[in-house]
């Protein structure tokens, strides 16, 4: 122990601690948990597409339908040709179906509001088909 601390002073720091890292949890019927998925996609034929109006409005959907499920964005970064979420979810959904929701939804807005993207994305989606996820997380926590 540090000279000078009091043992009722550490175990108020030790709750203060515990409290912050626990807050990051979210809470179910029967369930703690912090699902954090890392996920990543494309424009169709990853095209350089994503920049002014459009991320603006790719974020603003983003987050709408995190507000709508009940999910968290903890990180997002938007380059020209590709996106990367951190986002945090209930056990009750699979990563595809968050990757659909986010991809489907964003999908059918933008290509209404900028129909100059038919020059480059011809078809129905906006989106490439495919995505990449992995969790993330800490094992010491």
């Amino acid at each position: 122990m540090a000279p000078g601390t009091q043992p009722a002073e550490l175990a108020k720091w030790r709750q203060i601690r515990h409290n912050l890292a626990m807050a990051r949890y979210a809470t179910g019927s029967h369930t703690k948990h912090r699902l954090q998925y890392h996920l990543v996609w494309i424009p169709k034929y990853r095209k350089r597409v994503l920049r002014g109006k459009i991320v603006i409005r790719l974020k603003k959907l983003l987050y709408e339908a995190c507000r709508m499920n009940k999910w968290w964005i903890s990180e997002m970064a938007i380059q020209e040709d590709h996106l990367h979420i951190v986002v945090q979810v209930p056990p009750r959904y699979s990563v595809a179906e968050v990757v659909q929701i986010f991809k489907g939804g964003t999908s059918r807005v933008i290509r209404k509001e900028h129909p100059e993207l038919e020059e480059y994305l011809w078809g129905e989606s906006f989106w490439a088909d495919a995505y990449f996820a992995e969790t993330v997380g800490q094992v010491n926590e």
